[in-house]
């Protein structure tokens, strides 16, 4: 019996679409299906694009972001309009903070249908702008390639992170003519140059530093990939200033940096090369910094250029418009070193401090672990393989897992605070990364946000261990309690000690649950011999976040 149902067109705007992301490189797009975007889903029939189906529209924008912060690429993320969209926005915060090249494609109610009341017929442009570089409407299906194309060259140009696109569906539907041709076209495909820092510039930059005692080379979060740290590195080793990368809410009191705030403290001559100057920093002020340092400032956006003279004023020695990654490699290629090698050597160490305590620690009572015994025992895992994987979501255990491990490839909230994404990160990792371990860290708390994404994991066969620190309580918010208010007033941040692991293997994973620090690292690896997505629950103290100081 033949087919009652016509073929279709290969020539509309969902296939422009696919043809755009096809010729940027695009392999995989990140989504969740919708009425809206059902041409897209047909066009990917033929485009060879995977489509990874979530269960929530921000995980689809989570998983988006850890690619493009593990790959280089601009991660993809594709949902449908209305309360699709507003689901999505959300995460995109932690991307724009975190200067990660994203393109969030969003369905929309028809062209000709707007100011009729057309089915989730949505501000969605307006709703987006606040927390992407751009946001925008398609306009037609002729167009429809050119934009996209527009939108990629855009999330990576000067400093990363997210754009977003909607796409009515009477653009998605309609033929788009010879505009697949005229969107891919030489112009349209090719970016626009870096904006280099040069020579001459450079030269003075590197001689305000070289003159200093104690100077200083801060960068921003879109150099702390892998490919951006060995950048970082590199500059390091030519000029002999220690180079260090902040992409923590907890700023200079990130424990993944150790006694660092100390060692800035004392700076005479900082360089922010990408790096905000914002919260993170103290604002600049004392004591956070020397009232007498001086800085420079090579940033790509003027605005935050400005804001940095704002702040410091006549501190503000130089500001210079310029792309981070391209002037990181300006001012290794100037040839000048500095002699302040003590200096970088003191500054290492403050970085590699721990407290020695750490070493003994244990647990206060029975069936939980102090978060040292449930994190330093798997850092045995993480260097087993040259492309491991360290996720880490969530507050205070989320900062003990960042002052306790390290791997090559390291995902984080990042500077937006915003936790949750842990999941969706590891997920997007194994993909990435398909013969790597993955290891996601987070919280109680955080892993309730997206537990569903363990079915995401178990249908795109993508396999990770997920170990969950179980306080039973919000617990930053309770230290921020008993900090501020006393034991007796704290209130409304506990939570059930909840068997997590039994919650994912319904979702089909591996479960494996922890009271004991003897137990933990036989239970991690059996979760990651399984071959499965996993949970290891792992019931811990309460304890705040470390401070490191020496």
């Amino acid at each position: 019996m033949p087919d009652p149902v016509a073929p279709t067109a290969r020539n509309r705007g969902a296939d422009a679409l696919m043809a755009a992301l096809k010729r940027a490189g695009t392999s995989r797009i990140f989504t969740l299906s919708g009425n809206h975007i059902m041409p897209v889903f047909d066009a990917a029939f033929d485009a060879g694009i995977e489509l990874v189906h979530t269960r929530h529209e921000a995980a689809a924008v989570h998983m988006a972001d850890a690619h493009a912060r593990l790959t280089g690429e601009v991660g993809i993320a594709l949902v449908t309009g209305g309360p699709g969209h507003a689901n999505a926005v959300g995460a995109l915060y932690t991307a724009l903070m975190a200067e990660s090249p994203v393109l969030l494609l969003s369905g929309h109610a028809p062209h000709g249908q707007l100011g009729m009341g057309a089915f989730q017929e949505m501000r969605q442009v307006e709703m987006a702008a606040p927390v992407c570089k751009a946001s925008g409407l398609s306009v037609s299906a002729s167009a429809l390639a050119g934009e996209v194309m527009r939108a990629l060259h855009l999330a990576r140009a000067g400093r990363p992170g997210p754009v977003h696109l909607s796409l009515p569906t009477d653009v998605l539907d309609a033929d788009c003519g010879d505009g697949i041709a005229q969107g891919l076209s030489q112009a349209a495909c090719n970016p626009p140059p870096p904006l280099s820092l040069r020579p001459p510039a450079a030269q003075v930059v590197m001689a305000r530093l070289l003159a200093a005692q104690r100077p200083m080379i801060l960068c921003g979060p879109a150099l702390l990939t892998r490919s951006g740290r060995a950048l970082m590195a590199r500059l390091e080793a030519a000029v002999g200033i220690p180079v260090i990368g902040m992409e923590s809410p907890r700023g200079i009191n990130d424990p993944a940096l150790g006694a660092f705030g100390q060692m800035l403290a004392q700076a005479d001559e900082i360089l922010l090369l990408g790096k905000r100057l914002d919260f993170t920093l103290k604002f600049g002020e004392q004591p956070a910094l020397a009232a007498d340092a001086r800085f420079t400032q090579i940033d790509p956006d003027p605005a935050e250029l400005e804001r940095a003279r704002r702040a410091l004023g006549d501190r503000l020695m130089l500001a210079i418009q310029a792309d981070t990654a391209s002037a990181l490699s300006d001012l290794a290629a100037t040839g000048q070193a500095s002699s302040q090698g003590a200096w970088r050597d003191e500054v290492h160490a403050a970085l590699r401090f721990r407290p020695p305590a750490w070493d003994a620690a244990a647990f206060s009572y029975p069936g939980r672990l102090h978060p040292v015994q449930a994190l330093r025992p798997l850092q045995q895992l993480l260097d087993a393989h040259p492309d491991a994987v360290l996720v880490s979501d969530g507050g205070e255990f989320g900062q003990w897992a960042q002052a306790c491990l390290s791997a090559p490839h390291r995902v984080i909230n990042g500077v937006a605070g915003a936790i949750g994404a842990g999941l969706p990160f590891a997920i997007a990792a194994r993909l990435a990364l398909p013969d790597a371990p993955v290891i996601a860290f987070m919280g109680d708390g955080s892993f309730g946000f997206h537990v569903a994404e363990f079915d995401t994991a178990a249908r795109h066969l993508a396999p990770f261990v997920a170990v969950v620190g179980n306080d039973a309580r919000w617990n930053a918010e309770y230290q921020i309690q008993l900090r501020d208010y006393g034991a007796s007033r704290t209130h409304a941040c506990e939570l059930y000690p909840s068997r997590y692991d039994q919650v994912a293997a319904g979702f089909g994973a591996h479960p494996e649950y922890v009271t004991q620090a003897a137990h933990l690292l036989t239970a991690v690896k059996r979760a990651r011999d399984s071959g499965k997505p996993a949970c290891v629950n792992v019931m811990i103290e309460g304890l705040p976040a470390p401070n490191i100081r020496r």
